[in-house]
Parts: C-alpha cells; structure tokens; sequence
C-alpha cells in the first residue's frame, strides 16, 4: 500500500509530466470510469446468459390463468455458427433469483473493510486488486457452472460479489484526493457514470455475443477485460497527487489549494457517524435507489425475454436503449449541477436533494406506466427508456454526497450507504422470483408498483433529513468550508 503521508521526492512532477497529454485528474477519472465499466460488464452479464441457460418458460401455460395475455413470441434469428444456445437447466423463477442475487452476499460483507482499507492506506491497490478478482471470477464462471451447477455458480458469484464490495469507497476515497470540490459534479458524475455505460456495454454485447457464439465468450471477454484494466491501472494511477511521479507542478499547485490536506491515520468518529441523521438518509437513500435500480439491470433482460419475448439478439438491443438514455442524462445532469452551484443559482444541498427526488419519482412512475402498455413492445421500450433517463440526476445527487459531507472519511461512509444499498441487490431478484411465479404480466405490475413505492418513499427520507454539507466531525472542517466559499 501507499503511504499517502509520505513526502514526494524532490523534483516531483518532472520525471515524465512532459509526455502526459491531460491533467492527471482526468486520467484518474477515466481510470475509475472504466473501472465501474468492468465491475457492472462482470456483473451484469449473467442476467442475459442466464435466458440461455435456463429451460424457457412456455408461454402457451399462461393462457390458463385468468386476465392474462401472451405476447407473440419474436422468432430467434437464425444465425451460421451452428452453437446450440438453448437452456439446458431447469431452474424455476425463484432458483434464478437467488442466483442472480447470490452476488450480493459477498458485495455486502466487504463495503465497510474495503472503505476503511482505502481511506487508512490509500485507494490504489484496494481497487486495482479487487477489479482484477472479478475479471478472474467472471472468466471462471463457466467452469464454475460445469463442476458445481447453480451451486458452484452461486459460490464464484458471492467471491465476485465480495470483491466489487470494496469498488465503489475505494473509488471515492479516490476522488476525494484528486477532484476538488468544484469539479465532483463533472469529473465525479462522469466516474459513476461507469455504472450505466457498464450496463450498457453488457446487454447490448452480450445479447450480440449469445446470438452469434457459445454463451461462455461473454463471460470470458468481460474477465479478460477487467485483467486488461489492472495492468494500465497500476501504471498510470497512484492514490494521492503527492505520490504521483508524472503531475505537472501547476496542476499540484492548483489541487493543493483546492483540495485541503488529509491524513489516513486519523481514529474513525464512529459514534458521531452512526448517530447522524443525514447519514441515515443518505442509506435509506441509497437503498431505495438500489431497489429500482437492481431490478431494472438484473431483470430488465427476463421482462423482455419472458413476457415480450424478445429474441435474445433483440433483447440485447432493446435493454440498451434505457441504459444509453440514463448515461446521457448523467453526464448532462452532471454538468447542469456544477453550473447550478457555480453560478449560485442552487446550493449545492438543494441540487443534490432536487435532483435526488427527480431521479426516484419519475422512473418508478415510467416503470408502472410501461407495465400497462401490454404487449406494445416500443411503447415499452420507450417508457424504459424514460424511466432511466430521468434517473440519470441520481449520480450528481445523492451519489456525490459522501464526499460532500466528510472528504475525509468519503470512502467509510461510501462503504456504509452502498454496503447497506446492497441489501436492495440482495432481496430483489429472489423477491421479484417469489412475485412472478409464473413471469406473467400482472405479476411484474405488482414487481413495478413495489419499486416505485420504495423509490419515492426513500427519496422524501433524503429530501427531509439528508445534507450536502461538510459536517463537523470532518478534520478539515474549517477547511472544506472554506474551500466551498
């Protein structure tokens, strides 16, 4: 590990600052950008190779239940590569959430590890280690599935699931010591913003990848891509600015003054933590968000497949639409936020609440709304695509807030809210299994109705008890105040 309060060598910034082409905090958040990509590829992918693993369903067995209409079933393409592609397992609806859900176990048990790893020793290898234990998991998976079934499938995805824990605090501590307060809706919306190109990447290659070859390649390609990123993750980024051999003086200088010192050896006030009522809000916050938001990347893909019937090419496609939109409208969102509090035209405790609200009630609303549309399969897509377009203010609200609130312990309390959200990507997709038995439609209207409850109602939590301010048990308090000023 790094010490980040170990003095730079004389003639920092000299060695190779010549050949960096953009400021360092730039590549930083590139790196992290591509670091969520590789996280949610890992992740994601299985929710659309498991439609090829499993016995579809036979939509004909729903024309017994009363009220409920199936869709024509859109035929697969047929395709020359002679790979059979067909379910050969036959899990029912609740086996395949637990499975999809089994990754969460180990995403929650290391959050709060990993974030207090990172904000203690710095963020470098925290995050370097752990993306590249999910690229290998995420290539083992097939293996996994031959010797072990769903059980060895389950297990590779909990050791997946526990080493993205760490991910997001350690990427936050990250950023706290790289990007200056005035720049974290940019530069801090455009990293998260790794999340959604992530999903989008994954459904949309994926649905290609299984349409065309044998359904292990899209969970080897992703693996192996995650490998790639550590070795360029090592080489290029280091925790701190001070310990980076190749910054250019002027960018130090500019990130020194704005950015006020921060040492990792610092006791953790966790009793001041844990009794704050904004960090309550910022969890119940994140839970909520994590509800609507894991049901949407973990079932999105069976909705179409199950209930539209699309074929697996088409489903790819379309649940890249939603996705594509929710990326654009991050980094707009993100760049609207900093010219908001920039210009003072909105502080940045009214931003991040507004922008939180927005981005729970319309997607739940849009999520209902696509539930009544039947069988129309565009206007469908086209509430989808709504649903997460305005779910895009998310990133430059609530999600900036632990770095808002402590610089200090960013990563502590980003390991909190994301660990604790995690519970959401825990109980949702075997909730989702128990309420669609049959994967009829009804049965996803109450799946829908449920999320938008959950959304709202966490967002009004936010919106009464939640805080973009620096608080006080930060050590650089004063500081950062002043730093906001």
């Amino acid at each position: 590990m790094e010490n980040e309060d170990e003095d730079h060598r004389p003639g920092w910034g000299r060695t190779c600052s010549h050949g960096c082409l953009l400021p360092l905090r730039i590549v930083i958040t590139l790196m992290g950008f591509f670091s969520l990509i590789c996280a949610y590829t890992n992740r994601v992918s299985l929710s659309h190779v498991i439609t090829k693993l499993v016995v579809p369903i036979n939509r004909t067995d729903a024309d017994g239940i009363i009220g409920e209409v199936v869709c024509p079933k859109e035929e697969e393409p047929k395709n020359d590569k002679g790979y059979n592609n067909e379910g050969t397992y036959e899990w029912s609806e609740q086996l395949q959430g637990l499975v999809l859900g089994s990754f969460y176990i180990g995403y929650l048990l290391t959050h709060l590890p990993g974030g207090i790893l990172a904000d203690k020793f710095g963020a470098k290898w925290i995050l370097a280690i752990c993306t590249l234990i999910s690229g290998v998991s995420t290539a083992l998976s097939p293996l996994a599935l031959e010797y072990g079934a769903e059980w060895g499938l389950m297990a590779i995805r909990i050791i997946m699931g526990a080493a993205q824990g760490p991910v997001f605090p350690a990427l936050t501590t990250l950023l706290s010591y790289w990007v200056p307060a005035k720049e974290r809706g940019s530069l801090g919306t455009f990293c998260y913003s790794g999340v959604t190109a992530g999903t989008v990447i994954s459904n949309l290659c994926s649905g290609l990848m299984l349409h065309y070859y044998h359904w292990p390649i899209t969970l080897y390609v992703f693996g192996i891509l995650a490998v790639i990123w550590f070795i360029f993750f090592i080489f290029l980024c280091t925790s701190a600015p001070k310990t980076h051999p190749c910054i250019k003086p002027k960018e130090m200088a500019y990130l020194y003054e704005k950015i006020p010192e921060k040492s990792g050896k610092l006791p953790i006030p966790w009793k001041k933590l844990l009794l704050s009522k904004a960090l309550f809000a910022v969890i119940i916050s994140q839970m909520g968000h994590d509800w609507g938001y894991f049901v949407m990347i973990s079932c999105l893909p069976k909705y179409m497949a199950d209930v539209l019937q699309f074929s697996i090419r088409s489903n790819g496609i379309m649940t890249s639409f939603p996705f594509i939109a929710m990326w654009c409208s991050t980094l707009i969102c993100g760049c609207l936020a900093d010219w908001l509090i920039r210009t003072e035209k909105m502080s940045r405790n009214i931003e991040r609440k507004l922008f939180t609200l927005i981005a729970a009630f319309f997607p739940g609303a849009f999520m209902v709304i696509a539930s009544y549309a039947g069988c129309n399969k565009i206007l469908v897509v086209v509430c989808f695509t709504l649903s997460l377009f305005t779910m895009g203010p998310y990133y430059a609200g609530q999600k900036l807030t632990p770095m808002d609130m402590s610089p200090s312990y960013s990563g502590t309390i980003m390991a909190l809210t994301n660990g604790l959200g995690a519970i959401a990507g825990l109980l949702s997709p075997p909730i989702v299994g128990v309420m669609t038995p049959n994967a009829t439609l009804n049965e996803w209207r109450g799946v829908f109705w449920l999320a938008f409850a959950i959304l709202l109602l966490s967002a009004i939590i936010f919106w009464i008890w939640g805080t973009a301010e620096v608080q006080s048990y930060d050590p650089n308090y004063s500081a950062e105040k002043n730093q906001e000023k």
